[in-house]
Formats: C-alpha cells, sequence, structure tokens
C-alpha cells in the first residue's frame, strides 16, 4: 500500500506540474494578444472548488469550498417580453450586462481572470474568452465576436494561443532533462562490460537468443548501451542481430513481424543484464526475514542446484511456489543454509543489489554549458522515438497493451528519487506534447487543424459545424480514456 501511494504521489505531481505550464502556455500568449481569460484551474471542479480567487480592484478575494459561479448569461427576449428560442427550440442565452450585476458580484469583473483549484485531479483548464472548447457550448457565443475575444482576432494571433501549451511541454522537457543531465550526468552500463550476459524474454528466446548471449551489433553497426536495443530491435524494426555466445559471434534473423509478437505476448521485461544475486534489502514479515538472511548475503544455490544468477534464482523459485527451499548463500565469505518459505508470488522477500553494482558503469559529466545542447539532443531523440513507437498503437497487438493511470504510475519507482522523478516527469511532458498536437477535435491538434483550413481557404468553419466536433472529439476522448483505464484493470484483475 505503501508503494501505491508513493507511486501516486509522484503521477499527481507530475502531471500538476506539466498541466499548469501547459495552460500557462495558453494563457500567456492569450493575454500577448489582449485576448480575456475567463477562468485558469488547476485540477477540474465540478459544481464546486477547493479555492476560487480574483483580484478585485487591486485587492485579492478568496473563497473556499465554495460553489462555482454561474455563467454571466441569462435567457435572451425578444421585444414583447418572450423567451427566444434557435430553431432546436433551444433557449437562446445572452450575456447580463455588468451594470445590471449585484456589488460583490465576481461576474462584474470580467477583464480579470477568475484562478482556482479544483477538487478532481486529473488535469485542468484554461477558459479562453470567445473560443468554443470544453468549457463552453454555443448558446454562451451566440453573439457577435467582441474586442477581447478570441474569435475576434486574426488567424496569425490565435495559432499561437492554440500552440502555446503544446510549445511550453515540448521545451519544459528539454530544460528538465538539461537540469538532470548538469546534476546528476548520466550514467549507462557498456554491453561488454556485462560479463554474464543479457537475459531475453520468452519471445527473443523463441526467435533465438540464448541466455546469456551478448548483443555486440545490430544490422552490422556495434551496440554501446542496453538501451539502444530496445530503440533498435523494438522501435526501428531491425531484424539482423549479432551475439557473441560462448566466445563466438553468431548472427541472428529476426522476422518481419516480430514487434508483433512482443506486444502480442505481454512481455514486460524485454532485455535485461544478467546479474549475481546478492541481497539488498529483506522485507519485513516475509520468508526471507524468517529464515534470518541478512543485506549483502550472496545466493549461490537453490535446492543443491549450483546457481548465483538472479534470473536464474527468480526462475527456480517460480516453481517452488508455497514450498519451503534450500538455499545456500555465502556471507562473509562463508558458505551457510537456510529453509526458506515461497510465496504465492515465487518470492522470499528480498531485493537484490542493482546491476552497476557489479559492473563498471560508464559516467558521463555534463557542466552548464554542455548540459543545454545535450538536453535539447535528448528531447528531440525522445520526441523521435515516441513518434516511432505510436505506430504499434494502430496494430491489435499494440491497443491491448495501452493503458491508462495506472500504468502511468507503475513507471514511477517504488521509492522516491529525484533523478528518475525529473526524467519521468521530462517524459511525459514530451508524450502530452505529442498527444496534444493529435488533429482530433477537442485536442490542441484538433483546433490546428481547423486553423490551417482557414488559412487555406480565407473562410472560417461554421460555428455550429466546431461546437458539433468538439462534442465529438470529447466523446472520442472519453471513450479512450474508458478503454484505457479498463485495460489497466482487467490487467490487474485477470493477469
Amino acid at each position: 500500500m505503501e508503494t501505491f501511494f508513493i507511486r501516486a504521489l509522484q503521477l499527481i505531481l507530475s502531471l500538476s506540474i506539466l498541466v499548469l505550464l501547459h495552460e500557462l502556455g495558453h494563457f500567456g500568449f492569450a493575454r500577448l494578444f489582449k485576448v480575456r481569460v475567463d477562468k485558469f484551474y488547476m485540477f477540474f471542479n465540478p459544481n464546486f472548488s477547493l479555492i476560487r480567487a480574483k483580484k478585485i480592484n487591486g485587492k485579492w478575494q478568496f473563497n473556499f469550498f465554495a460553489k462555482n459561479i454561474p455563467a454571466n448569461e441569462r435567457p435572451k427576449r425578444d421585444l414583447e417580453g418572450d423567451v427566444v428560442v434557435d430553431s432546436k427550440g433551444k433557449t437562446v442565452m445572452e450575456s447580463i450586462p455588468v451594470n445590471e450585476l449585484p456589488e460583490g458580484d465576481w461576474r462584474k469583473y470580467p477583464d480579470n481572470t477568475e484562478w482556482g483549484i479544483g477538487w478532481l485531479p486529473l488535469g485542468g483548464y484554461c477558459s479562453i474568452s470567445g473560443m468554443i472548447d470544453e468549457t463552453k457550448d454555443m448558446n454562451q457565443l451566440g453573439s457577435e465576436p467582441q474586442p477581447w475575444e478570441y474569435r475576434s482576432r486574426s488567424v496569425w494571433q490565435r495559432l499561437p494561443i492554440i500552440i502555446g501549451g503544446v510549445l511550453v511541454n515540448f521545451i519544459l522537457a528539454m530544460v528538465i532533462y538539461a537540469a538532470v543531465l548538469f546534476t546528476w550526468g548520466e550514467d549507462y552500463l557498456p554491453l561488454q562490460n556485462a560479463k554474464y550476459g543479457l537475459q531475453f524474454s520468452e519471445t527473443l528466446l523463441n526467435n533465438g537468443f540464448r541466455n546469456g548471449d551478448n548483443i555486440v551489433k545490430i544490422d552490422g553497426q556495434p551496440v554501446e548501451d542496453h538501451a539502444e536495443v530496445v530503440e533498435k530491435i523494438l522501435i526501428d524494426g531491425k531484424q539482423s542481430i549479432t551475439v557473441l555466445r560462448d566466445g563466438k559471434l553468431q548472427d541472428i534473423k529476426l522476422p518481419s513481424d516480430f514487434a508483433q509478437q512482443v506486444l502480442a505476448s505481454g512481455d514486460t521485461k524485454f532485455v535485461s543484464i544478467r546479474q549475481p544475486f546478492v541481497i539488498y534489502d529483506v522485507a519485513a514479515g516475509m520468508g526471507a526475514e524468517a529464515a534470518s538472511l541478512q543485506d549483502g548475503d550472496s545466493i549461490v544455490g537453490i535446492n543443491g542446484k549450483q546457481l548465483f544468477i538472479f534470473q536464474d534464482i527468480a526462475a527456480e523459485l517460480d516453481k517452488s511456489i508455497d514450498k519451503k527451499v534450500s538455499i545456500d548463500f555465502f556471507r562473509n565469505g562463508e558458505l551457510k543454509q537456510a529453509q526458506v518459505q515461497v510465496d504465492e508470488n515465487g518470492k522470499i522477500g528480498v531485493t537484490p543489489k542493482p546491476f552497476f553494482d557489479f559492473f563498471e558503469v560508464k559516467h558521463v559529466e555534463y557542466g552548464f554549458f554542455a548540459a543545454i545542447p545535450a538536453g535539447i539532443n535528448l528531447g528531440v531523440e525522445t520526441l523521435t522515438s515516441y513518434v516511432k513507437q505510436f505506430k504499434l498503437v494502430f496494430t491489435k497487438e499494440g491497443a491491448k497493451q495501452m493503458g491508462g493511470f495506472g500504468s502511468i504510475g507503475k513507471m514511477f519507482p517504488k521509492v522516491w528519487d529525484w533523478q528518475i522523478f525529473w526524467s519521468m516527469t521530462a517524459l511525459l511532458s514530451i508524450i502530452l506534447a505529442f498527444m496534444n498536437f493529435l488533429p482530433i477535435p477537442a485536442l490542441d491538434g484538433g483546433h490546428v487543424m481547423f486553423l490551417l483550413y482557414e488559412m487555406i481557404t480565407g473562410k472560417k468553419p461554421n460555428e455550429k459545424f466546431m461546437e458539433y466536433a468538439q462534442t465529438t472529439g470529447m466523446l472520442l476522448l472519453l471513450g479512450l480514456l474508458v478503454y484505457v483505464n479498463g485495460n489497466d484493470i482487467f490487467k490487474a484483475l485477470f493477469k
């Protein structure tokens, strides 16, 4: 449960930072072109808000746990006092004149933005005056465009307002990457230093690999970092692999549908570094603690089998679920033995030391001025890689692997680590920028698509069409949200 809360807190903090700065991108360009921003909210606020604030006559006013202020509108009436309806029988709304609003009503000060924090931590929004989005409909835009509204601006001013959020997210990612490189540098394990070779997923084993092989070349090009293996094989679709096996080079040819095989299998550990099993931490209340195993113990055998590689021992424990096993281990140079209970998940309750404790890791330091171009380069490479990966979403196997908030949360570590947190935040910032730029109505990319249409034709899309497109886009996004989070629930319950 503690792990869940740590991951959830990291996820909420990361997304809060990203959404806040994304919406500030829209806000900044809107105010640059003197367009009113009606509301700016962190998190959504159905019915009520945790905090609402507005600057009135030079002083800030605050409301806590307050109901939302209704839209500044009322039914429009004709000269005879009857309510006006449109062709579908829907009441036509009009703005209430400011001088008719009571004193103290925040709606009397439309030039100032209402700032707030909602109670539903799933995002946030920036409601721009005169813009058709998820915060308003056509009834609120029934009057002629006003000078302070988004719709009264030229297409060349509306475009920066729309892309401001995406632009900020991408720049933010590069800034974070640069800061991470400057603060912590970069560590990676050269493959030639992995002296026990690599551990492969079942799909790779079925296609000619053996555990203990070390990848030397991919399509004839040397490979140094094991992270490149996933990029080149799974994303770039490289098929010719040269491995070092028992001191000899051997070529492996992968099939053209290999990426689909991996996705269909659900393999989560594509390639990992084989390493000795030395205990780093012992969990309370599990078999290892009951058997008095300690940090630093080096496991070298299970049930009489001489094994010292972590992955081999883990596979052996999987065969002994809910049973006791005899474990041989070294402690301070002395060989010992213990009877250890294995739980229903094939675990004994220990965390192994990380692989970089056993091998020579390459560390690269970055000065301030070197970190800036390195961060920009890393941001561009990450975006390029993600775009390449996105094509897998349109395969049957890829669609099944899509995940929601649960999957994203699992990307964060079980313990708080600021380096990993900021690296993950930079990655999510790039994903948010890319996904928002997709040409789907209700996303920034959908608005850009309609603006490009206007640039080319010289005509604005019909506002009624824009409303329908916005509604369709919202339904599509809600359906996608239900699907990906449903995938998470299904995997948690049945896999």
